[in-house]
């Protein structure tokens, strides 16, 4: 990592070794830190299960939206070092938990480390399917490090629109890549092992139908959609910085949870278009509670 590239953000930066001293975009140094590692019942029922998903959730991210719900790890740092080899043993402690996969969330720059983490774990006989759970702001060349090591890819596909892109995380780029990052985890798994997220915005029904389009038109019905409404806004709570809560207070937007209305738009377009392959949520999701504790 002496000249990091490993994102679309291509910082090209050397990334310090100490935890948490990145320059970069991500914030991160060399070295693994994770904020929460254990049992998640809140995923996809494909993911979770009854059993519940092995959640691993990594410190840090290489895109930072202005609205993350895990703002705690991803902007603020929350976390604590772990080395490849203990990354390792922290699978086999999940799996022993009762866990029916690892949910590697928000892995995009550990890639390398991460990498070795698995291999160590499977030369042990770890037998487990990784989950690869991610903004969809991932460059090909990473995910091809990955190909055969990863069982199901879990994306989001969170802009079809570049001026939200831009304005909510600063990367107008973001529809091109993750247009090229789902067709390379497609390339790797096959449709049925790839389940697309895209979380409903305030006043950005316009937007999700957009994505919803470009997948069905690209991938057919084979490909699982899993439809969100869960925004919650954290604008005025006490998970947020002062700079965070600054930055949000300049798109009143997203001071507010998605409408029933706006959802059932969103999903009445699917039923319109014939899409089934579509996951969606009932009742109220919107809540603080569905936020995990990072401690």
């Amino acid at each position: 990592m002496s000249a990091c590239n490993l994102c679309p953000r291509k910082c090209n930066i050397e990334r310090s070794e100490n935890a948490g001293a990145g320059t970069g975009y991500c914030g991160e140094g060399t070295r693994i830190r994770i904020s929460r590692a254990a049992l998640h019942f809140w995923e996809e029922p494909r993911i979770s299960g009854t059993e519940g998903s092995g959640a691993v959730f990594f410190t840090g991210c290489n895109l930072k939206c202005i609205f993350c719900q895990n703002a705690e790890i991803s902007e603020n740092g929350n976390g604590w070092e772990v080395t490849e080899e203990e990354l390792s043993g922290i699978f086999f402690d999940l799996k022993a938990q009762g866990a029916r996969n690892i949910n590697l969330v928000t892995p995009t720059h550990f890639v390398p480390q991460i990498k070795r983490s698995i291999l160590l774990a499977k030369e042990k006989g770890f037998d487990l399917p990784f989950v690869y759970n991610s903004s969809g702001y991932d460059s090909v060349e990473t995910l091809k490090t990955l190909e055969g090591l990863i069982d199901i890819y879990l994306p989001d596909f969170k802009y079809m629109d570049t001026e939200l892109a831009r304005k909510y995380s600063n990367a107008p780029d973001y529809p091109d890549v993750a247009k090229q990052a789902i067709a390379e985890m497609v390339r790797q798994v096959g449709l049925e092992n790839v389940i697309v997220r895209h979380l409903l915005l305030p006043l950005a029904v316009r937007n999700a139908t957009a994505v919803v389009d470009y997948l069905y038109d690209t991938y057919g019905d084979k490909l699982t959609l899993s439809l969100m409404s869960q925004y919650t806004p954290l604008y005025g709570t006490d998970k947020l910085s002062e700079k965070q809560s600054a930055r949000l207070e300049k798109y009143p937007d997203l001071h507010r949870k998605v409408t029933k209305r706006e959802y059932e738009k969103l999903i009445r377009h699917c039923t319109d278009r014939n899409i089934t392959n579509v996951l969606i949520q009932e009742g109220e999701v919107a809540k603080e509670s569905f936020i995990p504790r990072f401690t």
